[in-house]
């Protein structure tokens, strides 16, 4: 089921992409110093799908460092409740092994 709702949303897409890539191919270019400090020319060639679709992934890319780094701190806590809970499991499992076996809790007494 995960797979064929991956190909759903992938197929289209991937249709989509290619269609735009079709339709945009004429060349542009891409002025890479907006202010003309330098004398160089800094004028990249490229047809306007791949510089779209580059800025895009540049996008994602930016996007997606700046959420990891945004949850850094719950990273941080999920790693100290996992060694937690680590520590509380062996340390349960050491005091059932220390128990005397067959004895349980002693009878609780009614005080008046």
């Amino acid at each position: 089921m995960k797979t064929f709702l991956k190909a759903l949303v992938l197929v289209p897409l991937a249709l989509l992409i290619t269609v735009f890539a079709v339709a945009n191919r004429q060349v542009v270019a891409v002025q890479l110093d907006p202010l003309g400090w330098s004398d160089q020319n800094l004028t990249l060639s490229a047809p306007l799908f791949l510089v779209l679709l580059i800025a895009m992934g540049v996008g994602v890319i930016i996007g997606g460092c700046a959420v990891w780094f945004g949850q850094s701190r719950y990273r941080r806590a999920a790693r100290l409740h996992a060694r937690e809970a680590a520590r509380t499991r062996a340390e349960l499992e050491r005091v059932r092994e220390e128990a005397p076996a067959g004895r349980g809790l002693p009878a609780v007494s009614a005080i008046h």
